[in-house]
């Protein structure tokens, strides 16, 4: 089953969806500028293989529902999040309002 739901943080519209797929669950919150996502994210090859594209992501791991998503410290990001202040431990939430 998918699911895409409106998040609404701080008053700045995201879109949640998930992915239930067998033993696991694929998450990410969304704008149209970037994004967060569960440890399915490969950040290296957002990083490498896809750089010329400026992929703004993050990736948290250990999360299994949306809300812990957006409390997780991200565990990795991309160059270009980097570059909008967006770092290692940054909660997923506060990444996102970096995005907007």
């Amino acid at each position: 089953m998918v699911t895409m739901t409106p998040i609404v943080i701080e008053g700045i519209q995201f879109t949640a969806i998930t992915v239930a797929l067998p033993k696991t669950n694929f998450m990410a919150v969304t704008n149209d500028k970037g994004y967060i996502m569960c440890g399915a994210l490969d950040v290296a090859l957002l990083n490498e293989k896809l750089k010329d594209r400026g992929i703004i992501a993050g990736r948290a791991v250990g999360v299994r529902t949306i809300d812990q998503l957006l409390e997780a410290p991200l565990e990795s990001v991309t160059y270009e999040a980097e570059k909008l202040g967006i770092v290692v431990g940054t909660k997923g939430k506060d990444a996102l309002l970096k995005m907007a």
